[in-house]
């Protein structure tokens, strides 16, 4: 008796937009489920309004500064062109007491790779801002100079924003939520210093309508 070929496997690409995301432990959401992670949080909420966007490729590892991740990004590519790209990088250089000058310029690589990354369309590139880790309890424990965090963490954003300003690229200021109830025991991971998946639930409700309009243009 004759038998029957097998039918041929077609390998199918998902479908939807691309979304690259940049970073360092905010990013990659250090002590969270991957689905806990804000740009998987992101993703989901945008797919629940009818956006078809994928889960993002997320390039970031804790500890990164700019120049860190720009390294990695090297590694990486070629990565080709993204629907959306976003950028959260910085709180390394302010921990490790690197200078104002030195990110603004070492952002500044970065976000212009990132619009490269976006096929050149500053319109799909959206930023957020450095979180202030001094509210945290590792901070309050552990960090000697958690009196001049607040005020290191606020000249790195200005800086940023004001190299997105002049980028035309959307800045999205998530800061103030993260001193708001950063240092609450439900906004932490279990080793008191980075976000719990809530914290990040409230970084996506600030980043989803300028990803929303975003993806919308």
């Amino acid at each position: 008796m004759a038998t029957k070929k097998p039918k041929a496997t077609v390998s199918v690409l998902p479908s939807g937009m691309r979304y690259l995301a940049l970073g360092d432990s905010y990013t990659i959401g250090e002590g969270v489920e991957a689905a806990g992670r804000w740009p998987l949080q992101l993703a989901t909420a945008l797919r629940e309004e009818g956006i078809a966007l994928r889960d993002p490729r997320i390039i970031a590892t804790t500890g990164w500064t700019t120049d860190e991740l720009a390294s990695a990004i090297d590694l990486a590519e070629p990565l080709g062109h993204w629907d959306l790209v976003t950028l959260l990088i910085g709180v390394n250089n302010q921990y490790r007491g690197r200078s104002v000058v030195d990110y603004r310029r070492e952002f500044t690589e970065l976000l212009d790779r990132a619009i490269g990354f976006a096929n050149a369309r500053k319109d799909r590139v959206m930023v957020l801002s450095i979180p202030d880790w001094g509210v945290t309890p590792f901070a309050v424990h552990e960090a000697s100079n958690r009196g001049n965090i607040a005020a290191e963490i606020d000249a790195f954003n200005a800086a940023a924003r004001e190299v997105c300003e002049h980028r035309g690229v959307a800045f999205v200021d998530i800061t103030p939520t993260s001193r708001d109830r950063g240092g609450d025991p439900d906004q932490v991971a279990e080793d008191e210093l980075h976000p719990s998946a809530a914290m990040y639930t409230r970084w996506t409700e600030l980043a989803l309508p300028v990803a929303r309009r975003l993806l919308g243009a």
